[in-house]
């Protein structure tokens, strides 16, 4: 393998999407697709040019050909990928005008089998940027290991690391997450957190200068505050801040992985050169778009679009 052939490798776990558009009461048919924060993230950094590898286990429950196929669809390299006799995790989402229900499957699922047999040793090695989440850090005690032992390696060879703790109550509590994040974060370069749910329930901190400095004081180089109070992004890296507007909102109607696919668009600018306050201008335009479509992934835009946008 080529050095630095991959630009992301992601360690993750893909979902099985059925959707409704109208409530799950009512709703006679469900639409198949695929989905999940991390997989989100690698598709948004596939359809932007970046090349993209998959570290993950898939169950071999009728719907593994679904994914793989899907994934090489989208040109994402699936040879990290293995295969087990469990079954694949899935989430049933409807939207209405009213409500979004959205209904979660992950008990000892395909995923929760990933391990440190699983480690990606060439991957990391060859590869930009190495990314994974919180989520999947919880699926088990052995997801975990595999995570924290391909951070440690990806910092030994100079691979950037990335990192976003995806703080989900139905998944983990502010506990869980604290000691997930504590356990990768002195090999993290790159910190994507939520100033509403990241930043008080897993360090209760305050303030976004408090959040900065306390990471950085971490050995963080990069950190990126998701702000919904202040309606944009603040990154802060070499002892300086700066903030980004949230793109187009006026025109968004379904949010849905919005901030993982800003994480795919920043991740994908990172590796092409982008300064990090590039590279939020850059990923904020990409998550911008996205939301103004309905489907998390099906509305993920690609490079020329959001070239086309950069440039009018």
């Amino acid at each position: 393998m080529e050095k630095q052939s991959i630009d992301v490798g992601i360690i993750g776990e893909c979902l099985i999407e059925l959707t409704s558009n109208g409530t799950l009461a009512e709703s006679s048919t469900l639409n198949k697709y695929f989905g999940g924060d991390t997989i989100t993230t690698a598709v948004a950094v596939s359809r932007l040019g970046g090349k993209t590898a998959y570290i993950t286990q898939v169950g071999n429950d009728g719907f593994s050909e679904f994914i793989l196929s899907s994934l090489k669809k989208e040109n994402i390299d699936t040879s990290f990928i293995k295969t087990n006799d469990e079954q694949n995790g899935m989430y049933i989402v409807s939207n209405t005008e009213n409500k979004k229900e959205v209904l979660y499957y992950k008990r000892k699922t395909a995923a929760t089998k990933l391990s440190i047999e699983d480690f990606p040793e060439d991957c990391i090695k060859n590869t930009k940027l190495i990314y994974t989440t919180g989520t999947v850090q919880a699926l088990s005690a052995s997801a975990r290991e595999l995570v924290r032992e391909s951070f440690k390696l990806a910092r030994e060879n100079e691979v950037i690391t990335a990192y976003d703790p995806n703080y989900t109550s139905c998944f983990m509590n502010s506990n869980d997450i604290k000691e997930l994040t504590d356990d990768i974060i002195e090999s993290t370069d790159i910190l994507f957190i939520s100033q509403k749910k990241n930043s008080p329930m897993i360090y209760d901190l305050d303030s976004t200068d408090n959040a900065m400095k306390f990471f950085w004081d971490k050995g963080v180089k990069t950190v990126v505050i998701k702000s919904h109070t202040d309606n944009g992004y603040y990154v802060g890296y070499q002892g300086g801040t700066s903030f980004t507007d949230f793109y187009n909102t006026t025109k968004a109607i379904d949010i849905t992985a919005s901030g993982d696919v800003f994480n795919g668009g920043y991740l994908y600018a990172i590796t092409k050169g982008y300064s990090p306050a590039e590279a939020v201008k850059f990923a904020s335009v990409v998550s911008g778009l996205q939301t103004q479509n309905y489907g998390a992934i099906q509305s993920i835009p690609y490079i020329n679009n959001v070239m086309e946008c950069i440039n009018s």
